[in-house]
């Protein structure tokens, strides 16, 4: 029972060397990020206000080149941006930098996770071990661009341009737009965790393929809900949205099969 009992404040210990291991590794790129603060925000946040950001560009290119004409061609965003909290923008800087920071730190993170599981494991193990970090890994930060890249300026142009009448002016809160836009980077790269998630709900036999095929219909109609709510009313926005969405929901079925499979042998 001592040894037992031993055995498992080691795996504590461990378990918390890792821990700090990676929160001292986000504190270590979010300062770098905080001291290269103002041209994160030119370069990569209020880019996203410039007509010529690269999701605009390539839209409008589209647009010309299947529809002959403008439909998805954004002009610049008309945003009137202010500040109205004293500490406002110095709070949205450790905001930006502490976001950006876990983005930079998390391939680190996840060696941190594979440093503290591998011991436990068998040599079969650790091939499968290997290759779902790698993928959590690489979904992630797909996520993050799917989310900077496509949700975010298309989320940003239908919000702008939203009015229910023409006396209200668009006097944007800075904090809110820079929320937003840090929101939907960080949440895009935990939602493509999808299949990640899956694969362990498969492992302990909370859910099986049948069901995820079972419920196929359902999930692809919320999806379409959630895809015509974040973009513009047309047809296009909600496709682009939604395919890469309707994708994760059958990769997570391919992966449940292949753990089932993998069960069974």
């Amino acid at each position: 029972m001592d040894q037992k009992k031993q055995s498992f404040l080691t795996h504590l210990e461990y378990l918390r060397w890792h821990l700090i291991n990676s929160f001292l590794a986000i504190i270590m790129f979010s300062s770098i990020c905080f001291l290269n603060i103002t041209n994160i925000f030119d370069r990569f946040i209020f880019s996203l206000l410039d007509s010529e950001f690269v999701t605009y560009r390539f839209l409008c290119s589209l647009s010309e080149k299947f529809f002959s004409d403008e439909t998805l061609c954004f002009s610049t965003v008309s945003l009137q941006m202010q500040n109205i909290e004293l500490a406002g923008q110095f709070n949205m800087s450790l905001l930006v930098s502490f976001v950006g920071g876990i983005l930079l730190a998390f391939p680190y993170i996840l060696w941190e996770l594979w440093l503290f599981i591998r011991p436990g494991m068998y040599k079969n193990e650790t091939k499968h071990a290997r290759l779902l970090i790698f993928t959590a890994l690489i979904l992630f930060f797909l996520g993050v661009l799917f989310g900077y890249y496509i949700l975010a300026p298309i989320s940003i142009h239908f919000f702008s341009n939203y009015q229910i009448s023409e006396q209200i002016i668009n006097d944007i809160n800075f904090i809110s737009f820079v929320k937003l836009i840090s929101k939907l980077i960080f949440i895009c790269g935990v939602i493509f965790q999808l299949p990640v998630i899956i694969y362990f709900l498969g492992r302990f036999r909370l859910i099986t393929s049948q069901k995820l095929k079972s419920w196929r219909k359902y999930a692809f109609v919320i999806i379409l809900i959630l895809a015509s709510i974040v973009t513009p009313p047309d047809v296009f926005s909600q496709i682009v949205i939604s395919i890469p969405l309707f994708i994760l929901y059958e990769f997570s079925i391919i992966t449940i099969s292949f753990v089932e499979k993998s069960d069974k042998k």
